[in-house]
């Protein structure tokens, strides 16, 4: 019977091949590119959701529906591939990141590593929906958060689950809020490298795009948790129904409007940070 230490060769073997591929400029390279992309997801969105406020005949969406935005541009196809790329590079790095808690220039703490795995996941399964889209078998919404949310409901003990996905969107809101008021992102970032005016125009930009993902995610979380408790699948939402329902309250466009130029500025603080972040 093999014993423990030659048990866990591989596992060590694996870890060390994953350590030195996240020190190549490659890996820095995929991940850096993965941060564009993340930025003009969100920029998409907020773009589309300034229109809707404006009322100049858009409509609200989730990052695969801007996605599903980006193949309709002319180069589309081109353009689909380049964030295929990026969306890849940043699930990978997150997930690496996640599994061996640091990079080539910083380290995480168990929360931020399981931040970065929830993070890789979903960021891959963009990635497999950017994919789609190129080959013809995605839409653009990538599927209705309702039937999908309506679908868990009916499993054994299928409200519990939706409940507590309800409360992790509250705890993620929580965080960005924090990260936000704080100014703790920027301890991320490479601000010794940055001018004072760059600095500035970051933290701004950083501060105003993670209080915006907390009321989108929390009301998505607020959604979720309102559907499993009166079983109503249908007032589950994803990020395109929150931004819609932001619409319809009192003084929605207003409020809309505002959120949205929140998203815009994540997606340009994303942007920036793909040049300052250690990686």
């Amino acid at each position: 019977m093999p014993s423990t230490d030659a048990a866990q060769v591989p596992v060590r073997e694996a870890r060390s091949k994953g350590a030195d591929f996240a020190r190549t400029p490659e890996f820095e390279w995929l991940a850096r590119a993965g941060l564009v992309a993340r930025g003009v997801i969100y920029a998409i969105v907020g773009v589309l959701a300034i229109q809707v406020a404006f009322g100049s005949g858009g409509k609200t969406t989730s990052q695969q529906g801007a996605l599903a935005e980006i193949s309709r541009q002319t180069a589309g196809e081109a353009l689909l591939v380049l964030m295929a790329v990026g969306l890849a590079g940043y699930s990978i790095w997150r997930l690496l990141r996640a599994a061996l808690g640091h990079g080539p220039e910083a380290s995480d703490d168990t929360k931020e590593r399981i931040a970065g795995l929830a993070s890789g996941i979903a960021y891959g399964i963009l990635c497999v929906t950017t994919i789609s889209i190129l080959v013809g078998s995605g839409g653009g919404s990538g599927g209705s958060p309702d039937k999908a949310t309506g679908g868990v409901l009916d499993w054994p003990a299928g409200q519990v689950l939706v409940i507590i996905a309800g409360i992790v969107l509250f705890v993620v809101a929580g965080e960005q809020a924090y990260k936000g008021l704080t100014r703790k992102f920027l301890e991320q970032s490479k601000t010794e490298r940055m001018s004072k005016g760059t600095e500035k125009a970051f933290t701004v930009l950083g501060v105003v795009g993670h209080l915006s993902r907390t009321v989108v995610f929390g009301l998505i979380g607020y959604f979720l948790i309102n559907a499993a408790v009166d079983y109503k699948p249908k007032e589950s939402v994803g990020l395109d129904g929150a931004l819609s329902a932001l619409a319809q309250a009192s003084y929605g466009p207003v409020l809309l409007g505002i959120v949205a130029a929140g998203l815009i500025a994540f997606g340009a603080y994303s942007m920036a940070d793909a040049r300052y972040r250690r990686v």
